[in-house]
């Protein structure tokens, strides 16, 4: 038992730390791009859709933000903004690098090509079916700056002072690659780990990667010491950190918990991967749930061997973590239309790829 909770402690930090990790990467070069790195959309629906599904393959919010706010401002069409929503995975994209480093290459390319199929069929459909939605439509010549859901600020003062949150960032991260390095956070060998028994999940087994993370690690560190105080305290501090960071410890830790104990106690191992189908529907319809979090359970299913392919492309294409919450608030029909949307694909490819694969 006392093995079991150890084992899931540790796993829980390594991945919450490797999360934490690249969201700070993917933020700093943002904020040090000043948004750069969102520029050049294409004027071509086709270029629209590409962009978008490379934007929604970014890891996390940022690329999912950017893509809504251009929808919202009539920029990109509703099959950009569909593939957006297929290509990403919100946070879970993360957790997927973590857990499957090996096959989040593949997953990732098949969701990217998926996307753009589907955005160039629904602009198809769109077209032949007149969808338009109205309460969209702007001034844009009053409307001369655009409101960016992602924040890119300009015009701070960039003064660098040594505060408390600097320094407990970078104790923390500092902490994070000598446990990387010295293999604090390996997975231990006790109760759990025995021969033949499922309860021991080896999410990230290649050490190499975790060489790797310590390397981004290192990175993150220089940010910390050449940034302005602005960075460090509204991007990294408030936005990761505050934010971020407690939601994602605690849904790891709550599932990998689930998880552990249900395949300890619990024959859900041979229920769960003999109801494939309904795990697919399953999967597709959490997807619909405009947060991250609950989404993650798929990706430990799949990266503890419960669950095929299928199920994790289901879930990965029909959620798209919290990016589509700013469409919401901007308007209700075309989010309804788009979860809809990526429900409906989430089940063909899901069912489609269960009789291929």
């Amino acid at each position: 038992m006392i093995h079991l909770l150890l084992d899931i402690l540790r796993n829980s930090i390594l991945i919450t730390g490797l999360v934490t990790v690249m969201m700070m990467l993917i933020e700093s070069l943002n904020i040090e791009s000043k948004g750069a790195l969102f520029s050049g959309l294409k004027k071509t629906r086709t270029g629209q859709v590409i962009l978008s599904a490379m934007l929604g393959s970014i890891p996390g919010c940022i690329g999912g933000f950017a893509s809504v706010s251009l929808y919202s401002h009539r920029m990109i069409s509703f099959g950009a903004l569909i593939a957006m929503m297929v290509a990403s995975s919100g946070d879970e994209a993360f957790m997927i690098v973590a857990m499957v480093p090996g096959k989040a290459l593949m997953i990732f390319a098949l969701l990217f090509l998926i996307a753009i199929a589907s955005g160039i069929v629904t602009d198809f459909i769109c077209d032949r079916i007149r969808f338009r939605d109205r309460s969209l439509e702007v001034d844009l010549a009053e409307d001369t700056q655009c409101k960016q859901d992602f924040e890119v600020h300009e015009h701070v003062e960039k003064t660098r002072k040594l505060t408390w949150k600097r320094a407990v960032m970078f104790i923390g991260v500092f902490i994070f690659i000598a446990a990387l390095v010295t293999g604090i956070l390996d997975h231990g060998h006790g109760e759990g780990a025995q021969a033949g028994n499922p309860a021991r999940i080896n999410f990230l087994d290649e050490k190499w990667m975790q060489y790797l993370f310590a390397v981004l690690s290192v990175t993150v560190l220089g940010f910390l010491i050449f940034a302005s105080d602005h960075y460090v305290e509204k991007h990294l501090w408030d936005h990761i950190v505050k934010k971020h960071l407690p939601t994602i410890f605690c849904w790891t830790f709550g599932v990998l918990l689930l998880v552990g104990f249900g395949l300890r106690y619990l024959d859900i191992s041979s229920w769960i991967s003999g109801n494939t189908a309904l795990m697919i529907l399953l999967a597709a319809a959490v997807g619909m749930i405009p947060e991250s979090g609950p989404h993650m359970i798929f990706v430990t299913l799949y990266a503890s061997g419960i669950v095929p392919l299928p199920v994790l492309l289901a879930s990965s294409i029909s959620q798209d973590g919290h990016s589509s919450l700013p469409l919401l608030a901007e308007s209700k029909k075309s989010f309804a239309a788009a979860k809809l949307i990526n429900f409906v694909i989430a089940l063909i490819v899901g069912y489609g790829s269960m009789l291929i694969l």
